[in-house]
């Protein structure tokens, strides 16, 4: 079953479009010195090289927004401009050709400060990204809610949003952020069922890969299977590249971008090959052929979950005994030894999408 996106307003980010009419893309954020030339541009090529869509990079003092040109000039991916407590930095990168802003209001100031972002942000024709987490909600909201609950992270992104409307900003994508993975979830459903926003979802503080993986596929999953969420982030205490292939398999878990798919069991006493070496090294394989079509693989241990089980795979294979079965669509096509089971899934892979 196709999920159905959320309707949204749509934005131009760069070269990317934002909205429910285009794909969701995958946001990372640097974690180098971004007045460092160098090392910045280096790491966003390997976002750009891991299928990153978006970058995001901290403009914390005023030569971080002067090398904004410079990145501008050696890439060509969309980079958004992470912005707090200065607003004369937002303004500096606006005016320095950043392709999004993204603030937190919280932090910014009075409303004369917001004002004065949200003109230059009109002026320069530039987006912004509102982002809401509980340590900016503002004080009204959290006394009037106890504390910084889903309802008050949904209030205060509102508020906010509503505040750069005032001042003629249309091009807005909301944020709403929490480590706490239900609350986020919920908060992000409050917003979207109030307003036209695109939103960019993701778990902040999440964690390693182990546990933060597991908390973003929970949280951004939840909200993608019900349709919301344009943007999106995987959020992990590791190197920035290791974030976009666990974005992107969170995506191809929903079938919302086009990748390969293995179909593989856990395994028992039937099982008659090394199903768990082959599985692996077919996902290995299959990474690197950077394929974009959704295909079902099936790798099987016996025929109980071979033909049977799995008979809606595009091409499968099923092991007995060191011999291998390989079928389509359940049909049985041919016998082959275990050995020549991964070149002969990749040559059938290949053969497929070369016919389409």
């Amino acid at each position: 079953m196709n999920i159905k996106r959320r309707m949204t307003r749509i934005i131009d980010s760069g070269r990317i479009r934002i909205g429910h009419n285009f794909p969701i893309s995958v946001q990372s954020m640097t974690n180098t010195d971004t007045a460092d030339r160098a090392a910045t541009l280096a790491q966003i090529k390997r976002l750009e090289e891991a299928g990153c869509d978006i970058v995001r990079f901290t403009v914390n003092n005023m030569k971080a927004a002067e090398n904004i040109p410079f990145y501008k000039e050696n890439t060509m991916i969309p980079l958004v401009a992470d912005i707090h407590f200065d607003y004369k930095l937002a303004l500096a990168a606006a005016d320095l050709g950043i392709d999004k802003i993204r603030i937190n209001p919280g932090n910014i100031g009075d409303s004369d400060r917001i004002k004065k972002v949200a003109e230059s942000l009109v002026k320069n024709n530039i987006p912004v990204r509102i982002g809401v987490n509980s340590g900016s909600v503002e004080k009204k909201i959290l006394e009037k809610y106890g504390s910084a609950t889903a309802e008050a992270l949904a209030e205060s992104a509102i508020y906010n949003a509503s505040l750069f409307e005032e001042y003629g900003v249309r091009d807005i994508v909301v944020s709403i952020k929490s480590s706490n993975v239900a609350e986020m979830i919920k908060a992000n459903r409050i917003v979207a069922s109030k307003t036209d926003y695109p939103l960019h979802i993701g778990v902040t503080e999440a964690g390693t890969p182990r546990m933060g993986i597991i908390k973003s596929a929970i949280g951004i999953g939840s909200l993608l299977a019900d349709g919301i969420g344009d943007t999106i982030r995987v959020s992990l205490t590791a190197k920035p590249e290791e974030e976009i292939p666990a974005a992107k398999d969170i995506l191809s878990a929903l079938r919302l971008t086009k990748r390969p798919n293995i179909i593989s069991c856990p395994t028992c006493g039937r099982t008659g090959i090394d199903l768990i070496g082959i599985a692996t090294k077919l996902e290995e394989e299959l990474d690197k052929l950077n394929i974009n079509e959704n295909i079902d693989i099936a790798v099987m241990g016996c025929a109980v979950n071979g033909p049977g089980e799995a008979r809606h795979a595009d091409i499968g294979v099923a092991g007995g005994n060191g011999e291998a079965i390989i079928f389509r669509k359940g049909e049985i096509v041919r016998k082959i030894p275990e050995s020549e089971v991964i070149d002969t899934l990749l040559a059938e892979i290949k053969s497929m999408i070369s016919k389409e």
